[in-house]
């Protein structure tokens, strides 16, 4: 057993998938021992419980920042082949393209769907009739994306394939991050940080009050590294942090059948009567994922129209926007407009502010604090990447599988 003077305390402040993710890594590293390296994951309310429990999953070679994208990707593979990914987050590739069409007025009984009385299974006879598959297959869409409607498409351009473009849970990754991480040592603790000790200028400590204790109940943890990676809570940890939010509503629908695995970027026209308030614009652009076992997600665009509460599970849901995003997709889709709403949300994406794009990742200046925040709308494309490069800033002081000296938190702080 090590000796106390030797112990070294990593403290990873955020539990959804940058931190997670981080925490897996650390304990990865060659140089990682048990013995000697005490790490806890600090978050506030649960694990995944903010945008990474909510987003969309989407994993794509032709994301950004170029100078991580390509080792996360390749990370994403290579963690679905160690711990079967397939099976535990539903990992696997999908096709991806571009969609422009006019949407569809909503009929007075929504349902453009049949029962099938021999099977009992509901299919979009209009989706499925030779016509239409002919129609869509001459205007370049492909033939096994055959949930689209016939009427008001316009045209479809491909922006990547099962190669370049992949998906996962979001849920089920980060908690299996996070359970992985668990099972090599990591302690997870439920509880808000109040205060980062560095009284000589360094990390020395992290203070912060356990999930369901009295306000004054303050208990404090040696730290000599920290990693900053609350995503849009960072600056309520760490005040300097260039970090700023944006909302997101999305949806989860049951389709009325099994949908191909295709993630659209829609551009869709909506009919002139559908605006039933002002503020409904006349084109949109929501985005929809197919998902394994019969799920889709779909999100609409962002805003800034209330603040980031104190924590995740205090998150407002406008359902008016949730149901938008849903009116939206169901105007160019049957098997999404007779589908079943399973889950409306929302949640807080980081960014950066000032000229750095982000995401931030590595040292701040203080001895001891790292940051790994700011991702955007592709944190959970670029969590293994960040993780595995917070692990060798923390263990070897230097990022090793890729020059990240642009995303360099000093050049935004």
């Amino acid at each position: 057993m090590a000796d106390e003077g030797d112990i070294r305390n990593i403290v990873v402040i955020g539990g959804g998938i940058i931190g997670c993710t981080t925490a897996y890594f650390l304990t990865r590293h060659p140089k990682y021992d048990r013995t000697k390296h005490r790490i806890a994951l600090l978050e506030s309310t649960k694990i995944a419980g903010g945008a990474s429990g909510k987003a969309g999953g989407l994993l794509a070679l032709w994301a950004y920042p170029k100078n991580i994208v390509p080792l996360s990707y390749r990370l994403h593979a290579q963690l679905a082949a160690e711990h079967d990914g397939a099976e535990r987050w539903g990992y696997r590739g999908v096709h991806c393209g571009q969609l422009m069409a006019h949407g569809r007025r909503k009929s007075a009984d929504k349902k453009t769907v049949v029962e099938d009385k021999i099977d009992g299974n509901s299919v979009s006879l209009q989706k499925r009739s030779q016509a239409a598959l002919k129609t869509l297959r001459a205007a370049g869409v492909p033939p096994d994306l055959d949930w689209v409607a016939t009427e008001g498409f316009m045209a479809y351009e491909q922006m990547g394939n099962p190669n370049t473009t992949a998906q996962v849970h979001p849920y089920l990754f980060t908690t299996s991050m996070a359970q992985l991480a668990e099972a090599e040592g990591v302690e997870i603790i439920l509880g808000r940080v109040t205060e980062l000790g560095m009284p000589s200028g360094k990390m020395e400590s992290v203070s912060y009050i356990a999930n369901g204790d009295d306000e004054n109940a303050v208990k404090t943890i040696p730290a000599s590294t920290v990693i900053l990676a609350a995503g849009p809570w960072t600056r309520s940890v760490y005040p300097p942090a260039p970090i700023s939010a944006l909302r997101a509503h999305s949806v989860t629908i049951r389709p009325t059948r099994p949908v191909s695995a295709y993630a659209l970027f829609t551009e869709i026209t909506l009919p002139e009567d559908s605006g039933k308030r002002s503020r409904a614009p006349k084109r949109v652009s929501p985005e929809i994922y197919a998902r394994p076992n019969n799920e889709v997600y779909a999100c609409g665009e962002g805003d800034t129209l209330v603040p980031v509460p104190v924590s995740t599970d205090l998150v407002e849901v406008d359902d008016r926007r949730c149901q938008d995003v849903v009116d939206y997709v169901g105007s160019i889709s049957d098997e999404l407009c007779d589908g079943e709403v399973t889950a409306r949300q929302a949640c807080y994406l980081p960014n950066v502010d000032g000229a750095v794009a982000g995401p931030l990742i590595g040292g701040t200046g203080v001895q001891g604090l790292l940051m790994a925040t700011g991702h955007t709308c592709w944190g959970i494309q670029n969590a293994p990447a960040t993780g595995k490069l917070i692990s060798e800033f923390v263990f070897d002081g230097r990022a090793k599988s890729a020059n990240v000296a642009a995303l360099n938190p000093q050049l935004a702080l």
